[in-house]
């Protein structure tokens, strides 16, 4: 590994199986390595998979079989911007459909517990807006939603 920073993210035995679903789901992801275990660990044996090095959309990450101990949650997550409503169903529907779970506001998480914020770029432009109004709308259309429906927000924008 030689990237100066990476994301480290805590598995119970599965690294191998989310980091090959995030390679074959999100654009620019890959499987880059995987490192079986020089010796017995608290988590496991010599010769299990330990560390999964992989890529999520750039993003340089490492999976750590480190077993039961750690569970994600949401202080931690992923935000995927997406240019329209094709691609923010794409990516939410990969992520729901494998055994995920839909939260509020374009959250979701995997089957793995890893949350991820699908974002469409207009609903960060519209909350964003200089025009406070048109943001207020937005914000309060998006916080009634689980998986961001463009149309309402650009419904709310011109209301």
């Amino acid at each position: 590994m030689t990237n100066k920073n990476t994301i480290c993210l805590w598995y119970d035995h599965t690294a191998l199986e989310a980091a090959t679903f995030y390679a074959k789901t999100f654009p620019d992801s890959a499987v880059l390595a995987v490192h079986r275990a020089p010796g017995d660990y608290p988590a496991g044996k010599q010769g299990d998979v330990l560390t999964v090095e992989f890529r999520v959309m750039g993003i340089p990450c490492l999976g750590l079989n480190g077993g039961p101990a750690f569970q994600h949650n949401e202080a931690f997550s992923f935000q995927v911007a997406t240019d329209d409503q094709a691609e923010t169903d794409q990516l939410w529907n990969a992520i729901i459909d494998n055994g995920g779970q839909e939260s509020a506001c374009g959250w979701c998480k995997d089957k793995w517990g890893v949350s991820w914020q699908i974002t469409p770029r207009i609903l960060m432009d519209a909350i964003t807006s200089a025009d406070q109004a048109a943001a207020k709308r937005a914000f309060e259309a998006m916080m009634g939603m689980r998986k961001i429906d463009i149309a309402a927000i650009e419904t709310a924008l011109k209301s």
